[in-house]
């Protein structure tokens, strides 16, 4: 069996012996450099100027080091170049695609197409917008999603990543916060044969100029503004290039921003995260040293550029010479199962309520996916029996569990195939991360104890955030946060257990951010969308809770009524659910509604929703044993 193992694999198993994996606050920078060292050959990270050093630490200022200081590249070219794996050449398939109507046909770009086509988009940008612009992407994930991204970045752009499920409020606070100058989307989005406008909710956001790619054919099926522009004129404005199809990439210091994601917080705006050039390297990383991401796998994993999975399966797969497969169209059929059988994926992302969708349907009963290797499950805590089944519909491959967020650019916390693997659990900190457990008061747990509590990240951390755009990066993620044997921590928010076994559940966030479908959102955006359906309504408060049997999070509005009002929950439900829908997320849908004569409060008048989710944890307690 050894002799199957990949040569990253079996870096893997040298770097168990030598206790990397289970590395504690005292690790050595040396260990450091000789691992990223290797990292960046294996991922053919190529620099325009090299890096003088991995780390350096000599600036106290800065709690998460340096890396890779002085070195100047394009994370984008190190997508494209054959050069960049000895084994990758010009006529290799980077991308297998299929649309969601069509089940005969897989289309396939290769390499050297590929390229050609970033680089035409990356002209037409250059004719279009000034340098240093920042430009949004709003569509789902198809190959033109991904052409126009790796564009932007190639052409010294930074994208604007927002998720094509938004409603147009949503979009617009995005837009602003970034100060975006365009954005790409299509007239509409194709599910199941309906189509569901897109174009519309972004003129109601009102960006300074559109560019609108047709879902089908070439045309657009609408009028736009006079400001906007169809995707072929877009094309057609680099006709007078005498190479249109070649383009020198802009070189950048390796902390220069490339991208702007969003990540919710407990108030106010959603806060935007920067990623640079550091942040391909370390979701890469993650894809190589953990799910054995390699030259000839086929990844694929359902997602969207504006969440942060999509550009993590952008680059990990790219970076790591793989084929990305994405499906036009609803993971939720049959007909993207048969996609995962007829282009080969050997690596099959998921998230748990898709996984949920699947069993409950039987969709996928009879479809080949034997050629899969591993499963991954990110976005929300997962169902022990869901991940069974899943397992068993690949002769019960290993399912590689990842937790980590938006500012990392990775994940702390992962499976590992090194490792005898539970469902629903991960086996390891990820690969140069450390963290430990805190209690109450801030003091750490034995790394051998089994507990539960807040996890609190070790800060030499590459590819972490180290800015934010519109809020104090410090006071989110480390002023407060307790300091581990000379380490300042750094905040994450999730509450963790650590089971007598030794792996790891999470367990839920620490504040009140919650997890929905896969998407992180506050208890105050929903909240404030929830007073205004009901002229009733004095207050309410929005939770999250696992059900019983474990699976995706289940949200749970309480609600104080005016005096003299009475109200029924289940159309308060309806109420809510609508709202929702409407003015922030269509994904999120009410499960219970919960009135009641007031909330519990702190002395200074803070509400205590912690005691509101522990109690709707007892309820659901208590009726599932009825």
């Amino acid at each position: 069996m050894a002799s199957s193992w990949s040569a990253s694999t079996c870096l893997l198993l040298c770097l168990f012996s030598l206790g990397f994996l289970n590395q504690g606050p005292s690790y050595l920078l040396v260990s450091f450099s000789a691992y990223w060292s290797i990292v960046l050959k294996e991922l053919s990270v190529v620099f325009r100027e090299p890096p003088k050093c991995i780390l350096d630490t000599t600036d106290k200022s800065k709690p998460g080091g340096t890396w890779l200081p002085g070195s100047v590249l394009n994370i984008a070219e190190c997508c494209l170049q054959p050069a960049s794996h000895p084994s990758k050449k010009d006529d290799d398939v980077a991308i297998v695609w299929r649309d969601e109507m069509d089940d005969s046909a897989l289309h396939h770009l290769k390499l050297k197409e590929f390229r050609e086509q970033v680089m035409l988009v990356a002209n037409a940008l250059d004719t279009t917008f000034t340098k240093g612009d920042a430009i949004a992407i709003d569509m789902p994930m198809t190959v033109n999603a991904v052409i126009i991204y790796l564009a932007i970045v190639l052409a010294g752009f930074v994208v604007v990543s927002i998720a094509d499920s938004f409603a147009a409020k949503e979009i617009a606070t995005r837009l602003r916060v970034s100060n975006a100058k365009g954005i790409f989307t299509q007239d509409f989005i194709l599910r199941g044969g309906r189509k569901f406008p897109l174009y519309s909710r972004v003129v109601e956001a009102n960006p300074c100029k559109a560019i609108v790619i047709p879902v089908i054919g070439n045309d657009v099926g609408l009028q736009l503004r006079n400001q906007d522009q169809t995707w072929i004129d877009f094309l057609s404005s680099v006709n007078h290039l005498p190479r249109p199809n070649y383009y020198t990439p802009v070189y950048q210091p390796v902390d220069s921003l490339t991208n702007i994601l969003f990540s919710s917080g407990t108030t106010g705006d959603p806060k935007a995260i920067g990623w640079t050039h550091l942040s391909p390297i370390r979701c890469s990383e993650d894809a190589w040293a953990h799910v054995d991401i390699q030259d000839g796998d086929v990844y694929c994993w359902p997602t969207n550029l504006g969440w942060v999975m999509g550009p993590i399966l952008l680059y990990s797969t790219f970076l790591c010479g793989a084929t990305l497969a994405l499906f036009h169209g609803s993971p939720l059929s049959r007909r993207f199962g048969k996609f995962v059988q007829d282009a080969g994926v050997t690596v099959l992302g998921t998230v748990p309520s898709i996984v949920k969708a699947w069993k409950s349907t039987n969709c996928m009963e009879g479809l080949d996916w034997t050629k899969l290797k591993s499963f991954c499950s990110t976005g929300e805590a997962s169902n022990v029996d869901d991940d069974l089944w899943l397992s068993s519909r690949a002769y019960y491959k290993p399912i590689i569990e990842c937790c980590g967020g938006t500012e990392l650019a990775s994940s702390y916390i992962q499976g590992c195939p090194l490792q005898p693997q539970a469902f629903g659990a991960f086996s390891t900190a990820s690969m140069t991360a450390g963290f430990v457990i805190l209690d109450e008061n801030g003091v750490s747990y034995p790394d051998d104890m089994p507990c539960v509590g807040e996890v609190g990240l070790f800060p030499l951390y590459l590819g972490a955030s180290d800015r934010l755009l519109n809020a104090d990066h410090d006071k989110v993620y480390l002023i407060g946060v307790p300091m581990y044997k000379g380490m300042q921590l750094r905040r994450h928010g999730d509450i963790i257990k650590r089971t007598v076994g030794g792996y790891f559940v999470v367990q839920g966030r620490a504040d009140d951010t919650m997890n929905l479908g896969g998407i992180k959102t506050s208890s105050v955006e929903i909240e404030r969308v929830c007073d205004r359906a009901e002229e009733s309504i004095m207050e309410t408060a929005a939770i999250s809770v696992a059900p019983v049997d474990g699976g995706p999070e289940l949200l749970v509005i309480f609600v104080v009524l005016k005096k003299g009002f009475v109200g029924e929950p289940d159309k308060l439900k309806m109420k809510f659910s609508k709202s929702i829908q409407n003015n922030l997320n269509p994904l999120f849908k009410v499960s219970f509604v919960k009135i009641v004569p007031e909330f519990p409060r702190t002395a200074s008048n803070k509400l205590l929703r912690r005691v509101l989710r522990d109690q709707m944890k007892h309820e659901l307690s208590v009726r599932s044993k009825i």
